[in-house]
């Protein structure tokens, strides 16, 4: 069967749709009948990765893949949704490789390491466990985390294991429902927990969930991402099956609309971005990322997109549409806009003015000249740019943030141009970013004074240590997807090879210290499962890049803004 780009007849009732359509456009499509389609469909295929169709970069990849393979890679933006990920699983229960090669020895050790940190709920496996180090004390090590269990989550999705991730997110789900108290304080209803264990009872023989939703967090925050990343595994599960029957279940439609609640509030704000407090992403201690960090913008960003086409279009999900599409529209204008920094752009902070009283103002958040720090003056390439990691009245942090701004990659957040210009960073800038463990959270560390500052004296996040510099192997997965959506390749490969060279004989820690990530942290633990998962993604993306299109989104063209200065790849 196959669909064209035109519209099907009335009795399909199904478009042929950009990844993102105008409110009006929406308005005439059945949402709940755009994900209502066998896995089987076979859709004529529609040029992606900014004018780059992914059988180029499957040939480039993986040179030596069979007819058949090739010809799954040439599917994969049939449609950019709707078309599945095909697995391929071995009987051994880890891919078999695609390009004729024998796999990595790591791999085979990684999906045992991987599988040791199961999580069983009453038979039934519904998460892994954060590491499975048994020479620390547990502390929540032993809890099943949200943001963690992403890349486990996309590496089961891979190797053809779905149910795994279907479990995960119906128990969160029901956990989102319980009701949520920090001392006299109940928070929103559409909180997702930070964490989650099973607790078993020998004597009643019976299992039961406890989940954290930041009562127990250092500090008492709430995690923001949670709700976030549950939405962009949503997404991915469908992608991945095919089976849109999970996202359409009125239990999950309620559970996103109430994490939407949340978000598109109205209050105060006069930006579209979301106001945070200190630790409620990743970075979860004090960092100094309170008040609009890239990360959670990013984050907000894609989850907003994908929840654009999980939602059904009935009475309560059409009001939702239209309010994520006016938001998607605002938040990416605000972001390409003034987070965005290059050579030229820095440059014209440098020779801003300042106190400006209009609506002409070009200096718009009062930012003083004289608060750039210095190193960002030699950090910042002729060509290429990132976006920072935080703006807010009188105040711009110009650290590098990793997460973030791969996320505005694979969103599309960042347009083509600018998701160029960061890789661009990325290779102009390895030594400060990559070093010899990929890769650093954050850039630069911050230090002496303004370390005791800004996180509190955190004996954790000393410099070049943990969130404060650190190196993550976890951040691999989202680096080799960025790569091979803007065509970069061999940056992921080296990333790799690094990571390989240390990460089997160091047991798989959680993150490294030093400048050049050459330590095993101080507090690292060993065993850590989202850095055995986020290099087994990695791995399977780049040798089939049709996986990608589990955590991919293409630009919408109607939300490109007219940039008004020029950017750095033009320098």
């Amino acid at each position: 069967m196959s669909i064209p780009n035109s519209d099907m007849s009335q009795n399909g009732n199904i478009r042929h749709v950009d990844a993102l359509c105008s409110v009006a456009e929406i308005e005439e499509i059945d949402f709940s009948k755009l994900l209502d389609r066998p896995s089987f469909l076979n859709m004529e295929r529609k040029r992606s990765f900014d004018e780059r169709s992914l059988s180029e970069l499957s040939v480039a990849l993986s040179p030596r893949h069979s007819s058949r393979n090739a010809d799954n890679s040439s599917r994969f933006f049939d449609h950019p949704e709707y078309v599945f990920s095909p697995s391929r699983t071995s009987f051994l229960g880890t891919p078999r490789s695609l390009t004729g090669f024998e796999p990595h020895p790591m791999v085979a050790e990684a999906w045992e390491t991987l599988r040791r940190s199961l999580v069983f709920f009453r038979g039934q496996p519904v998460g892994t466990i954060a590491a499975t180090d048994t020479s620390e004390e547990k502390l929540n090590y032993d809890q099943v985390f949200v943001r963690d269990f992403v890349p486990s989550g996309l590496a089961f999705l891979m190797n053809g294991e779905p149910e795994i991730v279907k479990n995960f997110i119906l128990k969160t789900l029901r956990l989102q429902s319980w009701e949520k108290k920090i001392d006299r304080f109940h928070l929103g209803e559409g909180v997702m927990p930070a964490s989650f264990k099973v607790l078993h009872d020998p004597v009643r023989n019976s299992e039961t969930l406890i989940a954290d939703f930041g009562e127990s967090a250092i500090g008492r925050v709430a995690p923001v991402d949670s709700g976030f990343w549950w939405i962009i595994l949503l997404r991915a599960y469908t992608k991945s099956t095919g089976d849109s029957s999970l996202a359409e279940l009125p239990e999950c439609q309620k559970g996103m609309r109430l994490i939407l609640s949340l978000c598109l509030s109205e209050g105060f704000d006069t930006f579209p971005t979301l106001l945070c407090a200190d630790g409620c992403c990743m970075i979860d201690r004090r960092m100094g990322v309170y008040g609009y960090p890239i990360e959670i913008q990013a984050l907000f960003f894609m989850a907003l997109r994908c929840a654009l086409l999980l939602l059904k279009q009935d009475d309560e999900g059409k009001e939702f549409v239209e309010r994520i599409v006016k938001r998607l529209h605002a938040l990416s204008y605000h972001m390409r806009s003034y987070f965005w920094l290059d050579f030229k752009q820095l440059n014209d902070i440098y020779r801003y003015k300042t106190e400006e009283y209009s609506h002409t103002a070009v200096n718009k958040f009062n930012v003083i000249p004289d608060s750039l720090p210095d190193w960002v003056f030699d950090f910042m390439p002729t060509r290429g740019g990132y976006f920072i990691g935080n703006v807010s009245p009188a105040r711009m942090d110009f650290r590098w943030f990793c997460l973030g701004n791969c996320i505005a990659i694979l969103s599309s957040l960042a347009t083509p141009e600018q998701s160029m210009a960061i890789m661009d960073l990325i290779e102009s800038r390895w030594e400060e970013l990559a070093g010899e463990m990929p890769l650093k959270v954050c850039y630069p560390a911050i230090e002496s004074h303004e370390w005791r500052i800004v996180t509190g004296c955190d004996p954790k996040n000393t410099r070049w240590s943990y969130h404060n510099g650190g190196s993550w192997p976890v951040l691999l997965w989202l680096l080799t997807a960025a790569c091979i959506k803007t065509g970069r390749p061999q940056i992921a490969r080296r990333a790799i090879e690094l990571a390989e060279s240390r990460l089997l004989k160091d047991n798989w820690p959680e993150y490294y210290d030093g400048k050049l990530g050459r330590y095993i942290g101080k507090q690292a633990r060993k065993f850590q499962t989202w850095s055995v998962a986020g290099y087994l993604v990695a791995k399977m993306m780049l040798e089939d890049p049709s996986h990608l299109g589990m955590i991919a989104l293409e630009e919408d063209r109607q939300m490109k803004p007219v940039m008004k200065r020029s950017n750095s790849w033009t320098c």
